[in-house]
């Protein structure tokens, strides 16, 4: 009996070590491209840079299968997560939308939010949607066309904190938490506490949900919480003192792909470890998480502040000038804050048949003060980012697979949606 479990827990040793990324493939790529990624490589730190790269390779009934490559990929080092953490939560809505089986309770609902503590605010209209009232519709649309604060707060409020990290447990992102509302001061026991919110059809009442509050802590373990040397706080003043990260969100780069993966690939997964979600939502999802924002006519986004390659960093930098290729489609989610970029995405040139996934975070903070707005994202994180999502595409492009995916499901028409 001894012997049996001793060669049980060597075979699981022995599996889990092989699911392991491998981390001498992305190394070896960067360092062959020092014109474009010696500055990261050569900083002290870094850039604070994790990448997960994964291929994908389909087999002949179109089954896709995956292998994993990283680069200083550490999910006990903590980066600020920034808008990333908006995706789940926009996950998490739609499935709460589904559990609560209300008849005629849907994502087109009037979604009403109310206040009923401190600091809270409440919101009746929204005039970026068509009818000019908010809906966890619309609130998603401004989520993934835009990375819209505001509607992430509302998801958030609707779902409820505890909600939220019970659905990341059951999920097994376990290197994950999601705590407070964002840009809005959000912190103590404000993040505790949810909006109540009503939902209505054609002005009847079908729907509420009451105010909430989390008295859980979602304490964790992770180094590189306390940064830099001083802080602007609320009023502008600069205090002398490191910043702390210890009570901010937390999502790790490999629970980040593994939203986008399960959400682009529930049939990769048991059924039981599937999104709860229906064939719509993921098509919802699927639509306005790959449309440029210029696309849209309800919200609207209009240049110069909004332009097609907006949110596209893993391919287009946030270049305002790129010319955007027809025929690649970028579903993805991005974050960007306290000198971080975040880009979680799903590449695809349906031309060339080429797919893969890349989640890459990179930082830039030379001045060692947080909150004063000066971050070298054009110069540093933005650039990396474009340079790595190209790298990893030319490199696909010459990559052998024995079976070409149908990627049908990804692709959708875009112009002027409503």
């Amino acid at each position: 009996m001894k012997l049996y479990f001793t060669c049980l827990l060597l075979l699981m040793s022995m599996c889990s070590l092989a699911q392991q990324p491998d981390t001498s493939f992305l190394k070896d790529l960067l360092q062959n491209h020092p014109e474009l990624f010696s500055g990261i490589l050569n900083h002290p730190t870094h850039n604070e840079v994790q990448i997960l790269y994964t291929q994908i390779d389909r087999d002949k009934n179109n089954i896709p299968h995956f292998k994993s490559y990283s680069y200083r990929l550490n999910a006990k080092h903590y980066f600020y997560p920034a808008s990333t953490v908006k995706l789940p939560t926009a996950i998490f809505a739609l499935e709460k939308l589904n559990e609560l089986h209300v008849n005629g309770l849907t994502k087109k609902s009037v979604m009403i939010t109310d206040s009923a503590f401190a600091g809270q605010t409440k919101v009746k209209t929204d005039t970026s949607s068509r009818s000019g009232l908010p809906s966890i519709e619309n609130y998603i649309k401004k989520i993934l066309l835009v990375s819209d604060n505001d509607a992430f707060n509302r998801l958030y409020e609707f779902v409820g904190r505890k909600e939220i990290n019970q659905k990341l447990k059951k999920y097994q992102l376990n290197n994950t938490r999601i705590v407070g509302r964002l840009a809005i001061g959000d912190a103590g026991e404000s993040t505790r506490h949810t909006n109540p919110v009503d939902f209505f059809n054609n002005g009847k009442p079908i729907y509420h949900k009451p105010a909430l509050y989390d008295n859980n802590d979602y304490p964790m373990q992770l180094e590189n919480l306390i940064q830099g040397k001083a802080y602007m706080d609320s009023s502008d003043r600069l205090v002398n003192k490191p910043f702390d990260f210890s009570n901010k969100n937390v999502y790790s780069i490999a629970d980040q792909q593994q939203v986008l993966k399960r959400l682009l690939f529930p049939e990769a997964f048991p059924k039981e470890q599937r999104y709860y979600l229906t064939p719509a939502d993921y098509s919802f999802i699927y639509h306005y998480m790959s449309m440029f924002p210029t696309e849209n006519k309800k919200p609207t986004y209009n240049r110069p502040e909004y332009f097609p390659a907006y949110c596209k960093f893993l391919f287009y930098g946030g270049d305002s000038t790129a010319t955007i290729d027809p025929d690649i489609r970028i579903f993805n989610k991005v974050g960007d804050s306290y000198g971080y970029d975040i880009d979680n995405a799903y590449i695809v040139d349906f031309k060339n048949k080429v797919e893969f996934m890349v989640t890459a975070v990179v930082q830039s903070n030379e001045d060692g003060i947080y909150n004063d707005n000066k971050y070298e994202y054009a110069t540093v994180c933005l650039p990396f980012l474009k340079n790595l999502g190209r790298m990893l595409y030319q490199y696909e492009l010459k990559r052998p697979k024995k079976h070409l995916p149908d990627l049908t499901k990804f692709k959708f028409s875009y112009s002027m949606v409503k």
